[in-house]
């Protein structure tokens, strides 16, 4: 059997069946852009080539339906979705050639300090979502269409902060970060694997990957917050930073009106593993306002492309 495919994605509420029928579907058009037939005929219905999903969003479900307004950080968390907040509006404002962005920038600033008599849990909460509502009157931020409203974009970016601050550990000590990873690590313990990683996901499967030794043809990372310097990078596990060990090749992709990737040349931030595999970023361009989503990226040949060559490296 040849490499199977494994997709980890990112923040969301869906299930793991209907996330790997709409991704197949995607890579199977992608697939189709980049003369790969064959493989696009295969994949939506899983004939010729194993597929899974590494699914985790219901690890997350607990926590979030209870605190202030449908949030329920310790302050590692809530630190870390503040610094979220902060790097996505720099981002989106950078070039500062726009005054109400700058303005806008510098209020988000100001609504994350406490005020003094209103601290707790349901002020911390209120002052989150004071800032991501500030952060949707950002033109880079409100174009993208993704966020109607302030509590939309907490909850999301929640998960992230969750993740990265190595908290909420279940009655054995396992914290959440570790039970995500141990998703993934299942399907990786199934044999080689051409690992797609989206957003959160890409986080997760990079450093999953470092904990593994499958052999890995090819890791995609897509609409990757892997180069975000302050809420990310210094948080990341094992540092410093390079490619894990059982990648073959490592492909980024981003899109030039995805807020969520930071610095998205990955290749500045990472260094070679033994076999000096280092990240090769490439920017693609989809059509809409949001274009964060996995399927947009599946669905573009230069995505898709390499993966139909990965899976065809050997008999399936």
């Amino acid at each position: 059997m040849g490499p199977q495919l494994v997709l980890t994605h990112g923040v969301g509420r869906g299930e793991s069946s209907d996330m790997l029928q709409i991704w197949t579907r995607a890579l199977a058009e992608g697939a189709r852009k980049a003369g790969h037939g064959d493989l696009a005929a295969s994949l939506p219905d899983g004939r010729g080539v194993r597929t899974a999903v590494a699914y985790y969003t219901d690890l997350f479900a607990t926590k979030e339906a209870q605190g202030t307004a449908g949030l329920d950080l310790d302050p590692a968390s809530a630190e870390i979705l503040g610094e979220l907040l902060l790097e996505i509006a720099e981002s989106a404002a950078d070039d500062g050639s726009d005054p109400a962005g700058q303005e806008a920038l510098a209020l988000a600033r100001g609504q994350l300090a406490p005020v003094e008599g209103r601290q707790g849990p349901g002020d911390l909460a209120r002052r989150l979502i004071n800032v991501a509502t500030t952060l949707l009157d950002l033109p880079g931020v409100r174009s993208t269409g993704q966020w109607l409203i302030g509590k939309a974009m907490i909850l999301d970016l929640a998960q992230v902060a969750r993740y990265l601050a190595r908290g909420e550990p279940d009655a054995a000590g396992a914290t959440l970060d570790q039970r995500v990873r141990a998703r993934l690590r299942t399907h990786l313990e199934q044999g080689p694997a051409v690992v797609i990683g989206h957003s959160l996901g890409s986080i997760v499967a990079w450093e999953t990957l470092h904990e593994s030794a499958v052999d890995l043809p090819l890791f995609v990372t897509i609409g990757s917050p892997l180069g975000m310097r302050s809420a990310v990078l210094p948080r990341l596990r094992p540092q410093p930073l390079w490619t894990p060990e059982p990648v073959k090749r490592w492909l980024n992709f981003w899109d030039r009106d995805d807020i969520l990737t930071g610095r998205p040349l990955l290749e500045e931030e990472f260094g070679r593993n033994s076999g000096r595999v280092r990240p090769v970023s490439a920017r693609v361009d989809s059509d809409g306002l949001w274009v964060h989503p996995a399927t947009n990226y599946l669905s573009q040949g230069d995505v898709a492309g390499p993966v139909a060559e990965a899976l065809a490296s050997g008999p399936r």
